[in-house]
């Protein structure tokens, strides 16, 4: 009979994954993230979904919500209880794990370049402790720029909505000035990484569009920041699709549950005995274009033929 493992997810704390086997002694799992069950806990499950398809099984779960400062003395209270594996749900997880433990093999996934954010040696041997996952969403500032002065051309100000705490705005904010400058737009930055600082960040703002950068905690408000553009009815382009279904105007980016799936499968590798230095970084290039025709009526936008073509999805 094949052995099966039960997994417990408990975000931010301990996941405890219990032999079935009489006499074997439990194994822990830490699973660090900076966001809040609401927002993580469906990606959470394709991480265990990942684990399933390696032989692991899900027991019972809780939710510990965080903030990027808390990240290091999560990681310590993990590795104080002797967990076998960290996974790391998004970048800054990541960095404080790996400022923690040189030992502990550490799952993560982050929208940049981990070999950029000095997380791994090289894509195809990572080296160290770490492996992961790694998508086409930070780099794709440019794109989305093109994207939203396709559906606003007349945009001379662009305002780029970036979290200062988040180590891919190094390399996110540079990229994309430069590919405004090249099209003759200002761009203007907003950092947030708190409630209050977007409240006060949507307060200054004097563009004529939006473009949200990648970022966990967005991800968390989600809700705030597509309500607040729509109160000052400006037209905003999101990294996630689930901006645009709940009312966001465009999307474009990496569709996350498969990526999460992936990381789970990474994790269960290395329980089953892989080392993380010798698991290339698994790379997911597809990317998909969400449009809101009703948000683009209620902004009295045009949506060009060409651009309509192109979209994966359009919600009306």
């Amino acid at each position: 009979m094949r052995r099966r493992d039960f997994i417990t997810v408990l975000a931010g704390t301990t996941a405890w994954m219990s032999a079935a086997r009489a006499g074997e002694p439990p194994r822990r799992v830490g699973i660090l993230c900076s966001g809040s069950e609401e927002a993580y806990a469906p990606l959470a499950a394709d991480f265990v979904k990942g684990l399933n398809d390696t032989g692991f099984i899900e027991g019972r779960n809780r939710w510990a919500g965080g903030h990027y400062d808390l990240l290091p003395s999560l990681a310590a209270e993990l590795l104080g209880r002797d967990v076998v594996l960290l996974a790391c749900l998004d970048a800054p997880s990541a960095a404080a794990a790996k400022a923690a433990t040189k030992t502990v093999p550490i799952v993560f996934t982050t929208g940049a370049d981990p070999v950029k954010m000095g997380l791994v040696d090289s894509f195809s041997r990572p080296g160290g402790n770490l492996t992961g996952v790694s998508v086409l969403v930070s780099v794709l500032g440019p794109k989305r720029l093109e994207l939203l002065l396709e559906l606003v051309p007349t945009a001379r100000i662009i305002s780029l909505l970036v979290n200062p705490d988040n180590p891919n705005t190094r390399v996110d904010v540079p990229e994309t000035q430069r590919a405004a400058e090249a099209l003759g737009r200002h761009l203007e930055v907003l950092t947030a990484s708190t409630e209050n600082e977007l409240d006060t960040a949507f307060a200054t703002i004097k563009a004529d569009a939006l473009l949200v950068m990648p970022d966990p905690y967005f991800f968390v408000r989600c809700h705030q920041i597509v309500a607040t553009t729509a109160r000052n009815a400006m037209p905003a382009i999101y990294p996630f699709r689930e901006c645009v279904v709940i009312g966001g105007l465009i999307s474009y980016g990496t569709p996350i549950p498969y990526m999460y799936r992936q990381m789970g499968m990474q994790a269960g590798k290395i329980l089953k005995g892989a080392r993380p230095a010798d698991l290339p970084i698994q790379q997911s290039t597809k990317v998909e274009l969400l449009i809101n025709l009703k948000t683009a009526k209620a902004l009295g936008l045009v949506i060009p033929p060409s651009l309509l073509a192109r979209a994966d999805e359009v919600t009306e």
